[in-house]
């Protein structure tokens, strides 16, 4: 995982022979999932043929809205991103742990439910979504704090294949280039595109990157399709006016606690959680166990929780957050500030999602300037 990073030399791959990358990553091994349009939105589905990629398709996001429209451009990743990211490929909003079954003889025999899974390529990744995916190895993987690594997860990453495509059409809601993970990809992946608009810059990232490259008819890139590449980067950059007042917010939140604005902002939060559900590092979850009722099995389930549900801080009886007031200033405090005690980083991307998928509107980038800032 950690050996993914950009070849300094791209090649180019003409854009009639795109499928011949989805049919040698086939030809490997992997099954293929890409971005399709779906209800409306851009999500990742299965891919055989690239003819199902979103050519031509645009995304229109601001705060509590998302839309799409269709133009004659033919790109296929001419869009920012979708509700989705890389999160529900590797952390399942719902699994079975382990079975507990009882035994002629009264006893228990508990069985893993952790099956070999396919390897998976996934096609049309995003920067801030490598970085998101980076903090989750981290926490699932790596394990700083020293508990055993998930192996769900590790079993899950250690078969993923990303083929990243650098960002040329960043939403209005998108910030990546204030948090220092986007538009361009630096680590991370196994392939790296930039799409123009006769093909598709390629620079391979790790030597599983490689060897798929090595099947395929590329050509030198001339200097002009990397400098248009780097000025399509440079485009999206400028365009992107949300930012966050700074990198490292711990200090200022937490002397904030008693801010104004964490009234105004409950006021208007409906405590839905669809912030925590699209945001790609958010990775709360509860453990529960699904009974027969003949008592012969027991399956214990982890499934995605959120911090602005009612159960998630109920300890022993106590719902220690019992307002949405403290539950968004837990989720702004954990995410901007102490995650960088558990990560060494923020815990924001820059994504944007949790901005367009807000019911009302509510924009993170919004609420931490006006908590962050000088006047009180």
């Amino acid at each position: 995982m950690d050996d993914r990073t950009q070849s300094p030399e791209p090649q180019f791959l003409p854009r009639a022979r795109l499928q011949e990358l989805v049919d040698a990553l086939k030809r490997a091994g992997f099954r293929c999932v890409g971005p399709t349009v779906r209800d409306g939105a851009i999500v990742f589905d299965s891919l055989d043929a690239v003819d199902t990629l979103p050519f031509g398709i645009h995304d229109e996001q601001q705060p509590g809205s998302y839309r799409l429209h269709a133009d004659d451009n033919a790109r296929a990743f001419a869009w920012a991103n979708g509700p989705q990211a890389l999160k529900p490929l590797l952390f399942a909003a719902r699994e079975v742990l382990w079975r507990a079954r009882r035994q002629a003889d009264g006893s228990l025999r508990f069985d893993s439910e952790q099956a070999a899974p396919q390897p998976l390529a996934v096609i049309g990744v995003r920067a801030c979504d490598l970085a998101a995916l980076a903090i989750h190895d981290q926490h699932f993987v790596r394990q700083a704090h020293g508990a055993s690594p998930d192996p769900a997860y590790a079993r899950r990453r250690a078969a993923l294949f990303l083929v990243a495509v650098n960002c040329s059409d960043p939403a209005a809601t998108c910030f990546c280039a204030s948090t220092g993970d986007g538009p361009r990809a630096s680590s991370g992946f196994d392939i790296l595109l930039d799409e123009l608009d006769d093909g598709y810059l390629l620079s391979c990232g790790s030597e599983a990157g490689r060897r798929i490259a090595a099947g395929l008819v590329l050509v030198p890139a001339r200097r002009e399709q990397s400098e248009a590449a780097m000025q399509q980067s440079a485009r999206a950059e400028r365009k992107m006016t949300r930012r966050l007042p700074g990198r490292n917010l711990r200090d200022t939140l937490f002397g904030r606690l008693e801010h104004p604005r964490w009234n105004e902002v409950a006021e208007r939060c409906l405590s839905c959680g669809n912030c925590t559900s699209v945001c790609p590092t958010c990775f709360c979850h509860a453990e529960r166990e699904q009974q027969q009722i003949d008592g012969s099995e027991s399956a214990h389930l982890r499934e995605w929780d959120s911090c602005f549900t009612r159960g998630h801080s109920q300890l022993h009886g106590y719902v220690v957050r019992p307002d949405t007031r403290t539950r968004y200033r837990q989720w702004l405090t954990h995410k901007l500030g102490s995650w960088h005690d558990q990560f060494g980083r923020s815990g924001c991307v820059g994504c944007g999602r949790c901005i367009a998928w807000c019911p009302v509107g509510i924009d993170i980038t919004e609420e931490a300037g006006a908590i962050c800032s000088e006047q009180r």
